[in-house]
């Protein structure tokens, strides 16, 4: 049985009375009065950030930024649940990782989650149900077509002021030095904090060199025009990097398993911008006596030296996100997918932000908590990727 409490922890604001300050051999309240040195051993403390940690954002490598946005997922939702039960989970995370180490020693802040993002997103996603229903808006006529048209001109100004905001949140953190990661939230929401990783990258070397690699782990390609109409539909998110993030020069695309003739006809007039990694293709491999680790490696030698990885949960087997909107057949292990972040890590390639998306708990209360469980695991390892990368 864990050591890690069972107590409820929120995040707090930087300054709030409740907030701790790490110092070299202790922890000090915000009210000023010694508290006892973190031990990395204890269950999670009442009041703590992510993992339990004791971090401020000033003196964290990784800022999380938490997005609560699923307008437009398409078939199951939840996902604007997911950056809360997250965090919660995140409690019960034991703090030594097998592959990086002691990820924790890097500081991990979680910013507060703005409010407002969550209720544009009911908003938005009452607006979007009547599209999604009536299989998209192209499908739509008359008086009821028009209806919906206004709607969907609503969403998907919702989607752009999410696109923007986390735009300038993820540029503040760069700003600062520190390693930007997002918590989603759909998979439309991490286009913001990718353009921004790119435009960052850009500057900071004038323009030149190989441009921004992604590494994208999903069951789907996501490049869909507009699916059913809204411009930053979840399922479109890789065609909007594609579109508008020129930085962006190559995408490396792991577990793909369900995807449209439109979206390779994308891959294909790509000219190697995106390189898929398909599932089949991969137990194919292995079944033929070939291994994963040889298969991680490929994918990993395809990016350039600046990488970012976006990481939807539904890359995983379904028995590890079994509420997740969108779930497929087949899919990685946890196993397979730690290790394709370790190869990366270890690859000499520098990761400059990442995102985990889709992440949904279940809505009833007596289930037990796997999708949170394995999505706060995928987000330690994350953050140990991306402070070992490159270091």
């Amino acid at each position: 049985m864990s050591k890690k409490s069972n107590q409820k922890s929120t995040n707090q604001a930087p300054g709030a009375e409740a907030a701790v300050v790490s110092t070299k051999n202790s922890v000090r309240a915000g009210n000023g009065s010694a508290a006892p040195a973190f031990d990395p051993n204890a269950a999670a403390p009442p009041g703590a950030g992510i993992f339990g940690l004791a971090c401020e954002r000033a003196s964290s490598r990784v800022v999380i930024t938490p997005v609560q946005f699923d307008a437009t997922t398409s078939y199951g939702g939840g996902a604007s649940a997911g950056p809360g039960a997250v965090f919660e989970a995140s409690m019960q995370v034991d703090l030594l990782d097998h592959q990086f180490g002691d990820v924790w020693k890097h500081g991990i802040f979680m910013a507060e989650a703005n409010g407002k993002i969550a209720k544009l997103s009911r908003k938005a996603r009452a607006l979007a149900e009547p599209i999604i229903e009536a299989g998209g808006i192209d499908a739509t006529e008359g008086k009821a077509g028009k209806r919906l048209r206004k709607a969907l001109t609503k969403v998907n100004a919702a989607s752009a002021t999410v696109n923007e905001h986390v735009y300038e949140r993820t540029r503040d953190v760069l700003k600062e030095g520190k390693l930007p990661g997002l918590l989603g939230g759909d998979h439309s929401t991490p286009l913001g904090a990718i353009r921004a990783c790119a435009e960052h990258l850009s500057a900071s070397k004038g323009g030149k060199g190989e441009g921004l690699g992604i590494l994208h782990v999903d069951a789907h390609m996501d490049l869909r025009d507009a699916f059913e109409g809204f411009t930053y539909s979840h399922a479109s998110v890789m065609f909007n990097v594609l579109r508008e993030c020129k930085g962006v020069s190559k995408i490396v695309q792991v577990g793909i398993r369900d995807y449209c003739a439109a979206e390779k006809q994308v891959v294909q007039a790509s000219k190697g911008r995106v390189s898929v990694f398909y599932d089949q293709d991969i137990a194919d491999e292995i079944n033929g006596g070939g291994n994963f680790l040889s298969i991680a490696r490929r994918a990993v030698e395809s990016l350039p030296a600046n990488v970012y990885v976006s990481f939807d949960i539904d890359a995983l087997e379904p028995s590890l996100c079994p509420h997740t909107g969108t779930p497929v057949p087949g899919g990685l292990a946890f196993a397979q997918a730690a290790l394709l972040l370790k190869v990366l890590s270890d690859s000499g390639r520098r990761v400059v932000g990442f995102d985990l998306v889709e992440v949904c708990p279940s809505p009833r209360r007596d289930d037990p908590p796997i999708d949170e469980s394995v999505g706060a695991r995928v987000l330690y390892k994350l953050c140990g990727a991306a402070c070992a990368a490159g270091a």
